[in-house]
């Protein structure tokens, strides 16, 4: 690649394109052209259907990648066992952070005693969302999942739900800090999911660096964003000629260390 095209690749990656929807364009040496897709894992009834001219370039592409393929019933849950009771691995002021939230979702506590931190803290985000009006039916890859569905289009998976469980289950402490991070930082995320809804329905981001607010601890943010972008990165650089339609929580390709970036740096 010329050190034009690398100068306009660069600048095409960090400050966007001309999208009605989160989306950044990544052309890698190689003639492998990535259309890189802020996906939501839950929407609103209004982000669907999808944007003719985002269904159409999936129709166009060589495969549709995703980190799952979440288009299936089978849940990922289903084989965990259960944990001893919340009352004896959790600090009582955590318990009662858990007791509130739960009461005010309208969930019971008994609900989540056999379960691991990590997953009542999923729990906890799904119930969120749902309440925000959020389904995921509307999910931007489930409905892109379901768009190439009976066609020829290859789909390929970043990690795999699996994979992403067993990155779970292998949290410290049982995924204690995430459940805390999603206690403390609760409306913080809430304004995140209508930040993010804003994109699809109103108006993308337009650079790929905007600041966001985070609501991870350093350490979790680097096993759950950094570094599982990282591992993204060397397989979307190790993709045959083509073009790729790939989907990825938008928080991937915004603010610090984002995939886009990584990307870019790598074939400076």
């Amino acid at each position: 690649m010329s050190l034009l095209n690398r100068i306009k690749m660069l600048w095409r990656t960090l400050c966007g394109a001309s999208y009605s929807w989160p989306a950044l364009d990544v052309i890698l040496p190689g003639n492998r052209h990535l259309h890189l897709v802020g996906s939501i894992h839950m929407g609103t009834r209004d982000m669907s259907p999808l944007p003719p001219q985002l269904l159409k370039k999936i129709r166009q592409a060589d495969a549709l990648i995703v980190e799952a393929d979440v288009s299936g019933s089978d849940s990922p849950f289903g084989s965990l066992p259960d944990y001893p009771p919340l009352a004896g691995r959790l600090a009582a002021d955590v318990l009662q952070k858990l007791e509130k939230q739960a009461d005010e979702l309208g969930l019971s506590l008994a609900l989540f005693d056999n379960q691991p931190l990590w997953q009542i803290a999923m729990v906890l985000q799904a119930t969120q969302a749902q309440t925000l009006g959020l389904r995921a039916d509307y999910g931007i890859d489930y409905q892109m999942l379901n768009s190439v569905r009976g066609t020829d289009t290859r789909v390929i998976e970043l990690e795999g739900a699996e994979n992403q469980v067993a990155l779970l289950r292998q949290l410290p402490d049982d995924g204690l800090s995430l459940l805390e991070d999603t206690l403390t930082h609760w409306h913080t995320n809430a304004r995140l999911l209508q930040v993010m809804i804003g994109w699809w329905l109103e108006q993308p981001p337009t650079n790929a660096a905007a600041p966001l607010p985070n609501t991870f601890s350093e350490t979790l943010y680097d096993v759950l964003m950094h570094q599982r972008n990282l591992a993204w990165r060397d397989m979307l650089l190790a993709l045959p000629p083509g073009r790729y339609v790939v989907a990825v929580g938008a928080l991937h390709l915004y603010g610090e260390g984002n995939l886009p970036a990584m990307l870019a740096a790598a074939i400076k």
